[in-house]
């Protein structure tokens, strides 16, 4: 099972209240016996652009807490969040400097910003459509099985960062304006806003739509007006913008389950003892947990919410859209050309 599946019960302890009223402290679980409470002291600077509330912000105070206590005091964390660290332009270059050369220690990175980087473009995959057939597949093989060591150890080869775990960061569901989207047919002749990169106007084409590219702050009033007829986001971001007022129709497609890696420097990660290294690991991977449990349940109070005002909520078969989406990139060779077919192979057999 799960490497660390103690730790999974811990996160649910991150806000207990214990029955006399007075808040428990939160048990942290380790992988392996080891104690760095005597080793050389070290402070993590982590840096991140989500903001205040959002539960990537909220994992990072609760690494923060995680790490010292692991550490038994010998490692401890400064959070930099709101973008107050470094911006998103200059994030990956200040992770690469090192908080010992100026720069940052820990950030979360995409896999579209790891497929900028030399020997890794074929990472631009992972955001293809269904790539990940669902939360449980994608965390289950990047966070424990041998492709998913095999991505991690490729990431620290070509760019010296270490990949920690992958948090969830969301599916994206399709809203309409006009139309429920009740089958793969439906997409036919919809008009849906898409990033304007080639890779996601490919992912709108492959979804049996007309992609077409409109900027995320002009979106709210292309809806209202009829200039395009549908867009793409994670639940929590469309009730965020509000785009539900002006397309009422919802379809939980989960057409893109995106992740997230924090990574460490790897200057910083040979500072550190290797029982600081345990600490720093253990102290992440209940960071996850907490962040996955508060954006699944994000997810699911969504619903409820885009419900009771009013939105249509229709569950397409994923099983029929993941196969059309899926033979849609294999009718098109040009758009995989970049992509390790050898890795998309073994994490698509994962998904049966």
């Amino acid at each position: 099972m799960k490497k660390f599946l103690a730790i999974l019960m811990a996160a649910v302890m991150l806000l207990a209240v214990a029955s006399v009223g007075v808040a428990e402290e939160p048990t942290y679980a380790k992988s392996a016996d080891y104690d760095a409470s005597g080793d050389a002291p070290f402070t993590l600077y982590f840096t991140s652009v989500s903001v205040t509330g959002d539960s990537h912000t909220t994992a990072m105070y609760a690494f923060q807490e995680a790490v010292e206590a692991l550490s038994g005091g010998s490692v401890k964390c400064n959070v930099y969040a709101d973008g107050t660290g470094s911006s998103s332009e200059g994030e990956l270059d200040d992770l690469k400097t090192g908080s010992m050369m100026g720069g940052m220690d820990i950030a979360y990175i995409s896999f579209p910003t790891l497929s900028t980087q030399a020997g890794l473009e074929w990472m631009a995959m992972v955001n293809s459509g269904y790539f990940w057939a669902s939360y449980e597949h994608m965390t289950s093989t990047l966070n424990d099985s041998e492709i998913g060591d095999q991505i991690f150890a490729e990431i620290q080869e070509k760019t010296g960062l270490v990949p920690m775990c992958a948090m969830y960061l969301g599916s994206r569901c399709i809203n309409t304006r006009a139309k429920e989207i009740n089958s793969y047919a439906d997409m036919a002749g919809v008009m849906l806003r898409m990033p304007g990169s080639e890779a996601w106007q490919n992912l709108g084409r492959a979804l049996g739509a007309e992609p077409t590219s409109i900027a995320f702050s002009e979106l709210y009033t292309a809806l209202s007006t009829g200039a395009c007829d549908a867009q793409d986001n994670p639940l929590p971001s469309d009730i965020s913008a509000k785009f539900y007022e002006v397309a009422p129709y919802i379809a939980i497609t989960n057409h893109v389950v995106d992740s997230i890696i924090p990574c460490i420097n790897g200057d910083t990660w040979n500072t550190l003892t290797e029982a600081q290294q345990a600490a720093v690991k253990d102290a992440m991977t209940y960071a996850k947990e907490v962040n996955d449990t508060l954006r699944i349940e994000s997810e699911s109070e969504a619903v409820a919410y885009l419900e009771e005002q009013g939105c249509t909520i229709t569950y397409p078969d994923i099983a029929e859209f993941r196969a059309n989406v899926q033979q849609y990139y294999a009718d098109h060779p040009e758009q995989t050309a970049s992509w390790n077919m050898e890795v998309y192979d073994a994490v698509q057999a994962l998904a049966e």
